[in-house]
């Protein structure tokens, strides 16, 4: 199944949802499709972890990417380049934000209200069952309150992203994606995409799932390891 979106799409969650391995996946695949991709990194409160780290395997891939201003680049501070304000008012085929974690990641979304006025987009929940604060229903439409309201934006979709990294096994997906499913018919939100290792793809049946599936080649990585080649 094809991922169809385009326009705006914005990428919230928690902490260790793993977010922003979905959005720079996403980006790379929907370049690789041929489509024009731009990415701004809006996390400005993780120091770790952030789609920044991948900006020279994006760039290479010819995806336009849009990060604070050089100096700040390992700062925690709530600085915005106006090239996102830019982006979203002429956003192409596909501009990609990444916000950052909990509510205190997505408040940055609210001071772009004005650029975000009269403009239709897609802000996607992406949901790791297998970690704390989101093991539950309860505890996942929890968190998707606090960000509309610490973004004054509202989340219209739902991404299945289950792992627990190199611990991950296939069952692990399959009860992951079902949790997600009965998640989205309790939010009333749609399931646009389940995220699974590209490592893990041929030992799943993806005929099995009622959405498209991105393969997920990591590229945040502790230091001593190497990030897999798109």
């Amino acid at each position: 199944m094809e991922i169809k979106l385009e326009g705006i799409v914005i990428i919230v969650g928690n902490y260790g949802s793993g977010k922003s391995e979905v959005s720079i996946n996403l980006a790379a695949k929907k370049k690789h499709e041929g489509a024009d991709v731009r990415i701004a990194d809006l996390d400005l409160v993780n120091p770790y972890f952030r789609t920044r780290e991948a900006r020279g395997a994006l760039t290479k891939l010819g995806i336009d990417v849009v990060l604070p201003p050089q100096r700040y680049l390992q700062a925690d501070l709530p600085i915005l380049d106006p090239a996102v304000a830019g982006m979203i008012r002429s956003p192409g085929q596909l501009s990609l934000i990444d916000a950052g974690g909990d509510d205190v990641g997505a408040t940055v979304l609210a001071s772009l209200a004005e650029s975000f006025k009269d403009r239709s987009y897609s802000m996607l929940q992406v949901v790791n069952p297998l970690r704390p604060f989101t093991d539950s229903i309860d505890g996942c439409l929890k968190i998707r309150r606090e960000i509309e309201t610490a973004s004054k934006m509202t989340i219209n979709g739902l991404i299945a992203n289950p792992n627990l990294i190199e611990e991950t096994t296939p069952e692990d997906i399959i009860n992951g994606y079902n949790f997600v499913e009965k998640l989205s018919w309790a939010s009333g939100l749609p399931l646009k995409l389940l995220a699974i290792s590209s490592g893990l793809l041929p030992k799943v049946n993806s005929k099995q799932f009622s959405c498209p599936v991105l393969p997920i080649k990591r590229q945040l990585v502790p230091p001593w390891k190497k990030a897999e080649k798109f």
